[in-house]
This record gives structure tokens, C-alpha cells and sequence, in this order.
């Protein structure tokens, strides 16, 4: 069934992150109606990505869901300096990895009656930056917080995706084996491609 054309702007607020760069990554979009009413969360895991990936894949989440449910007239509001102004023209798409990425979100652009984009600092991005986050936590495996503001419901479909055939370590014992987990270190932080750190364990760090 066709849903019916809206004309009122809706802002989708959007943002990328990713830990390592390239690392797990993840994008968050929270979209408002007209009135400053939050309609939808749009949040996924993306495996290990870059930034401006992950940046670029919250956009195109939302100019999909604004098509999908008939609303014409779009703005996005976004942190990503680049990638706001490689949309607006202003910089050219030199990365063989964006240009597919930003080749799409003009061939979505222009299929609305009206498109806007625009930059604001990380934070007046919050509840999108929290978002990302969520999606990172769930891929990796963390303990998941609910972003601050509350949850409409997403039109995602369902749960976060996880990274495939990850599962949580299991507690470790005086005669475990020592075991081989794959992750990076980023600020003194040690962050896991998959699973949990045991506690109460000791851990190695060795360069690949």
C-alpha cells in the first residue's frame, strides 16, 4: 500500500561513529516531525567501517525513510563536516569507499520535492551520537544503555544486529587456557571485535 505524500519538513538528526576508524561502527538518526515530535529511531551495526562510512550510511537511512513513508521535504541536521559539505557541493568525493555512498544519497535527495543539510556541532547531535553508540555496544557484544530522551519505536524492524557468531565469554576459571580474542586499544581502553572480557583476568596485548 502506497502511504499517503506529506508535506511538512521532518528533520532526521544523524550520525556515524567508529572505534578504531576503521573499527566497529555503527549510525544513529533520530527524526522529528514538523512540531519537534520524535517519530523515529534508525539506528544499525556496521561491521568494521570508517567514520565518514558510517556518517554517510545514517544519511542514506534517513532520506529512506523518508521515501518509504511518503514525506517530501526533508532536512538533515548532521556533525560530519565533510560529508555535509561534499552533499551542498562544496567539496569534492575523493574516496573510492564515499563516492558510491554519496552518489546514492543524491540519487535519494532528488527524489524529494525539497532537501536540506545542515552542520552543528557533536553536541547538539546527542540523541543521534547516542544512537550510533547503541549500535556499536550491540555489535560488540556491551551492555547496552538506552539513549537519553526515551525510545519511539524504530523502523528498523526489530533488535540491532549483532556481529555474527559472537558470544559472550564465559567466566573464567583457575584452569582456563589462555585464549586468543581479537580487538584494539584505543585511549588505555581495551575494546573486543566480539565478546566480553572474563572477569577478574589478565590481559595481554600483542600488535598483529
Amino acid at each position: 500500500m502506497t502511504q499517503a505524500k506529506t508535506t511538512d519538513f521532518i528533520t532526521a538528526y544523524c550520525d556515524g561513529g567508529s572505534r578504531g576508524n576503521p573499527g566497529p561502527s555503527g549510525y544513529g538518526v533520530s527524526i522529528e516531525d514538523a512540531a519537534g515530535k520524535p517519530i523515529a529511531d534508525l539506528s544499525e551495526f556496521l561491521g568494521v567501517k570508517t567514520n565518514n562510512f558510517a556518517e554517510y550510511s545514517g544519511l542514506l537511512a534517513a532520506l529512506e525513510y523518508a521515501l518509504r513513508h511518503g514525506h517530501t521535504q526533508l532536512r538533515v541536521v548532521a556533525d560530519s563536516e565533510l560529508m555535509v559539505k561534499q552533499m551542498k557541493g562544496q567539496y569534492q568525493v575523493k574516496s573510492p569507499d564515499l563516492r558510491p555512498l554519496w552518489e546514492e544519497a543524491k540519487r535519494r535527495a532528488a527524489k524529494l520535492e525539497r532537501f536540506e543539510i545542515h552542520h552543528v556541532l557533536r553536541g547538539k547531535n546527542k540523541r543521534a551520537d547516542a544512537l550510533a553508540n547503541q549500535a556499536m555496544d550491540h555489535g560488540t557484544g556491551k551492555t547496552v544503555r538506552e539513549p537519553s530522551g526515551g525510545s519511539p519505536p524504530s523502523s528498523s524492524g526489530g533488535p540491532l544486529p549483532r556481529i555474527a557468531g559472537s558470544t559472550p565469554a564465559k567466566r573464567a576459571s583457575n584452569d582456563d587456557k589462555p585464549r586468543t580474542l581479537k580487538g584494539f586499544v584505543k585511549n588505555g581502553v581495551v575494546h573486543l571485535l566480539e565478546g566480553e572480557l572474563p572477569e577478574n583476568c589478565f590481559v595481554r596485548v600483542t600488535p598483529e
